[in-house]
C-alpha cells in the first residue's frame, strides 16, 4: 500500500470519526429534546384528562346517593358517570388522534383497574404495569438511544386525581416508543446527511491533502538522484529495483546515502587515529591552516615552540596565535602578512633555541584560490640531542661487541697463568722464600683481573627481555623498601611519593628495579653526611617520570656527559657499572634517562618509561590500596 493510499484512509477514517462522534453526540441531544418535549406534551394532555373527569365525577354524582361504607357502589357510581361524559370522552379521543406519541389514555381506580381506557382489554379490566415515562427521561445517551432504536415499549406519563386527601383515581397517558421514533426520525435523516457530506468532503481533502504533502517527497527524490548511484549501478551491487512510491524510492536513498557515509565515516576515522598517532610520534611541530586562515590540524609538539595546547590552537585564526609578542610569532606573522613563502628560516629565540621554520602557502591552480598553508617548525638542538644519542648507542653497541671478544679472548690466557700460577706454587712447596710474596701478589692482580674481565662479559652479554604489564608504583615501592635499611645508616631521609591511580607500563620487572635501585644508592652514597633523598613517579604525557632527587653535592657540567659511561665513577670504591647498566636497561625498554644538577646543591634524575597504549587510554583513575607519600628515616 502506497503512501498516499494511507494518507487518504488516515485522514478519512479521522474525519469518520470525529463525524461519527459528532453526530452521535448531536443525534443523543436530538433524542432528549424529543423525549423532554413528548414528556412535557403529554404531562399537558393528563393534566386536561384529569381535569375533565373531575368534572366528570362532579357532574356524574351530583345528585347521586353514596353510601360511604360501600367502595363498590361509589367505583360504579365513577365508572358510570366518567363514560357518560361527552366532554371528557371528546378529549380523550382528540388526544389520542392527535398526538403524534400518545398510544393510549387510561383511567384507573385505586385497584388499577380500569374506569375508562383506550387500550387493549377494556374497561373494568386490570391495567398492565408499565414502566414510568420519567425512567425514560434519566437514561444516559445510549441507553436511550437502545430504547428508542430497540424492542417496542409503552410508558406511563400518570397523574393523580385525590378526594378527602386520598387516591382515588389516576390518569395514564401511554407513550410508545415507536410513535417517538416516528417523530424523531426526520431529525435523524437530517444528521445522517450530514454525515454523509462530511465523508466526502473528507475524502476529497485527503486526496489534495495527500498530494500536496507529497509534493515536497518529489522535489526531495530528484535532488536525491544527484547524491545516489544511478539505476545501472544499483543493479550490479544487487539492490532491489526501485519502487513506484515515492516515500520509498527517497527512504531508500538516503538509506543508501547514510551507508555510504558511515563507510566514509569509518575510513575518515581510522585515516585520523593513523594521523594523530603520526602526528604524535613527530618531533617536528606542524600546524596545517585552512583557505580562510583558521587551524584544523596540529601535532603534539607545536605546543614546546608556541607554549600553547593543541586543543587550544585548533581554530583560532594565524593573526591571534602569531601575535608578534615573540621573534619566532614575529616572523611568521610577517610572512604570513605578506604571503611569502619561509623555507627552512633559522631562527634564534630568547631563550637561545635554534628553530629552523617552514611555511608554505596551498593553491590549487585550476580555481587559483587558496586552499590553506602548512606551517612547520623544527628543533636543531633537538635534533643534535638525538643524533648525539644515536652516536652514543651506535658507540656503546660497537664497544660492546669489541669488550665481549676482548673478554673472550683475554679470558682464556688468564685462566692459564692462574693454572701455570698454581703449578708453581706447587712446585716451590710451603717453604717460604722471596718469591712466594711475589707470587702472592701476581695471584692477587691476576684474580681482580678476572673479575673486571668477567664484568666485561656480562655488560656485553645480549639480555633476555621478559616485558610484562606492570604498574610502575609497585616498582618505586619495591625499590624503596628494599633501599630504605641501608640508606637509613647513613643518616638519609629517604621519602616517595606515588600518585593515587595505577601507572601501567610493560617492563622487564627485575631489570627496571635495577634500574632505579642504582640511582637511588647513587643518590644515597652522594650524601656522605646524610640528607634528604626523595623518590617521585609522575605521569608525563605517554610517559612516566621516577625522579630521584638527592642533596649531594652535584655533579659538574663536564662530568654530566661521562656518567653513563662504562667504568667511568668519581668514587674510591666505584666499579662505574651502575649508571652504565641503568642507561642500558632504560634503551631495553624504549626510555631514557637524563641528569639535572647544581653544583652544591644536589642532582635530579629523571627515568622516563613509555606508558602501555591501555593506561594512556584510561578516563578516570582508579583507586589504589599504595600510599600517596612514604617517608623513610634513619
Amino acid at each position: 500500500m502506497s503512501l498516499k493510499t494511507k494518507l487518504v484512509l488516515a485522514i478519512t477514517s479521522l474525519v469518520f470519526l470525529i463525524t461519527a462522534v459528532l453526530s452521535l453526540v448531536y443525534v443523543s441531544r436530538l433524542l432528549e429534546a424529543a423525549v423532554q418535549q413528548s414528556y412535557d406534551t403529554n404531562v399537558l394532555v393528563a393534566q386536561q384528562v384529569r381535569y375533565a373527569l373531575q368534572l366528570a365525577l362532579e357532574t356524574g354524582l351530583k345528585d347521586q346517593k353514596v353510601d360511604p361504607n360501600d367502595p363498590v357502589q361509589l367505583r360504579n357510581l365513577a365508572a358510570m358517570a366518567v363514560r357518560d361524559n361527552t366532554a371528557l370522552m371528546a378529549l380523550v379521543n382528540s388526544a389520542i388522534r392527535y398526538s403524534p406519541t400518545v398510544y393510549d389514555i387510561s383511567i384507573s381506580d385505586r385497584q388499577n383497574r380500569a374506569l375508562l381506557t383506550t387500550g387493549p382489554g377494556g374497561d373494568d379490566q386490570l391495567l398492565p404495569t408499565r414502566p414510568n415515562y420519567q425512567r425514560l427521561q434519566d437514561s444516559n445517551p445510549v441507553e436511550l438511544l437502545e430504547t428508542i432504536f430497540g424492542k417496542p415499549k409503552v410508558y406511563d406519563v400518570t397523574v393523580p386525581l385525590d378526594r378527602n386527601g386520598e387516591p382515588f383515581a389516576t390518569v395514564r397517558v401511554g407513550v410508545r416508543t415507536t410513535f417517538l421514533l416516528e417523530h424523531y426520525w426526520p431529525w435523524l435523516k437530517t444528521a445522517l446527511a450530514l454525515m454523509g457530506f462530511a465523508l466526502g468532503t473528507a475524502l476529497l481533502v485527503a486526496f489534495l491533502l495527500a498530494n500536496l504533502a507529497l509534493q515536497p517527497m518529489e522535489e526531495l527524490n530528484l535532488q536525491l538522484d544527484y547524491w545516489t548511484p544511478s539505476a545501472e549501478e544499483q543493479s550490479s551491487d544487487g539492490e532491489e529495483p526501485e519502487t513506484t512510491d515515492t516515500v520509498l524510492r527517497v527512504s531508500n536513498k538516503i538509506e543508501r546515502i547514510g551507508q555510504r557515509m558511515r563507510n566514509v565515516e569509518e575510513v575518515f576515522s581510522a585515516l585520523k587515529e593513523n594521523l594523530d598517532q603520526v602526528l604524535g610520534n613527530l618531533q617536528d611541530g606542524i600546524v596545517l591552516f585552512t583557505g580562510d586562515g583558521r587551524v584544523v590540524l596540529v601535532s603534539n609538539s607545536v605546543g614546546r615552540f608556541l607554549h600553547m595546547d593543541r586543543n587550544d590552537l585548533l581554530g583560532q585564526h594565524a593573526r591571534d596565535i602569531f601575535d608578534r609578542s615573540t621573534v619566532l610569532s614575529t616572523t611568521i606573522r610577517d610572512a604570513w602578512d605578506a604571503g611569502v613563502t619561509l623555507v627552512q628560516e633559522e631562527i634564534r629565540t630568547e631563550a637561545g633555541n635554534r628553530i629552523e621554520v617552514s611555511l608554505d602557502f596551498i593553491h590549487d591552480d585550476g580555481l587559483r584560490q587558496g586552499l590553506g598553508a602548512l606551517l612547520t617548525l623544527h628543533d636543531q638542538e633537538s635534533m643534535e640531542v638525538i643524533e648525539s644519542e644515536f652516536e652514543l648507542s651506535r658507540r656503546m653497541a660497537a664497544i660492546g661487541r669489541l669488550t665481549s671478544g676482548v673478554g673472550h679472548e683475554v679470558k682464556n690466557p688468564i685462566n692459564a697463568i692462574v693454572v701455570h700460577l698454581e703449578l708453581l706454587k706447587t712446585k716451590l712447596g710451603d717453604t717460604a722464600t722471596p718469591a712466594t710474596r711475589h707470587l702472592d701478589i701476581i695471584d692477587s692482580e691476576i684474580h681482580r683481573l678476572d673479575r673486571v674481565v668477567q664484568t666485561l662479559v656480562d655488560f656485553s652479554r645480549p639480555v633476555e627481555v621478559r616485558l610484562i604489564e606492570y604498574d610502575l608504583r609497585n616498582v618505586v615501592s619495591d625499590v624503596v623498601t628494599l633501599a630504605a635499611a641501608e640508606l637509613s645508616t647513613r643518616q638519609v631521609r629517604l621519602t616517595c611519593k606515588l600518585p593515587e591511580f595505577p601507572m601501567v607500563a610493560k617492563v622487564d620487572v627485575d631489570l627496571l628495579k635495577q634500574a632505579v635501585l642504582n640511582v637511588v644508592q647513587n643518590g644515597g652514597q652522594a650524601m656522605p653526611y646524610g640528607g634528604k633523598l626523595e623518590v617521585l613517579l609522575v605521569e608525563d604525557g605517554k610517559s612516566a617520570v621516577i625522579k630521584v632527587l638527592d642533596e649531594g653535592e652535584g655533579i659538574s657540567e663536564e662530568l654530566r656527559e661521562k656518567i653513563f659511561d662504562l667504568y667511568f665513577t668519581t668514587k674510591k670504591d666505584g666499579s662505574g657499572i651502575g649508571l652504565a647498566m641503568t642507561y642500558r636497561i632504560l634503551q631495553l625498554h624504549h626510555g631514557s634517562i637524563d641528569v639535572q644538577s647544581e653544583l652544591g646543591r644536589g642532582s635530579e634524575f629523571q627515568l622516563r618509561i613509555p606508558l602501555s597504549a591501555t593506561d594512556r587510554g584510561r578516563r578516570h583513575p582508579q583507586p589504589t590500596v599504595l600510599e600517596s607519600v612514604k617517608g623513610l628515616e634513619g
